[in-house]
């Protein structure tokens, strides 16, 4: 495993070719924007959006709209890419379970939220779906937590 972290700016119609250049079968997405969220879903159907990732085991691509286009986040642990600006020297990874949140909790406007993926909250109509975890990407210099990163077990 390789940490890399790494950022550029993109046109809307680089973001595109980025995003289906990376995206694998196991991609699943969440998409933001200023009335509503995606959930966690596996196909681009509301794109463009302000803000959104898309993540699968090896990778979390993060986007967000500015003036001039869009910037871009990669959070990988296949190594660098030169393509990307590289941020920080040197980072390690942890990576942990991550949980979701019950139903009738009023977290997200709609339930289809997880309905693509197991979150951890029952072991009802799981099996067989991926589960949800998360990858921390520390400083190795100062051991500071800097990003979390969606990924799947």
């Amino acid at each position: 495993m390789s940490p890399f972290v790494g950022f550029k700016e993109v046109s809307e119609e680089e973001l595109k070719n980025l995003l289906q250049k990376l995206s694998t079968p196991n991609s699943y997405y969440f998409m933001r924007s200023p009335s509503h969220v995606s959930g966690i879903v596996k196909s681009l159907e509301e794109f463009p959006t302000p803000e959104g990732q898309m993540f699968d085991r090896e990778l979390e691509l993060r986007w967000k709209k500015q003036p001039s286009g869009y910037s871009v986040l990669l959070l990988t642990t296949k190594g660098e890419r030169n393509d990307f600006t590289r941020l920080g020297e040197e980072w390690e990874v942890k990576e942990r379970p991550a949980y979701g949140y019950h139903p009738d909790e009023t977290r997200f406007p709609k339930s289809r939220v997880y309905t693509e993926i197991d979150v951890r909250i029952s072991d009802k109509n799981q099996k067989g779906k991926p589960k949800l975890a998360q990858r921390y990407f520390i400083d190795a210099r100062t051991a500071t937590v800097h990003f979390v990163a969606l990924t799947l077990e």
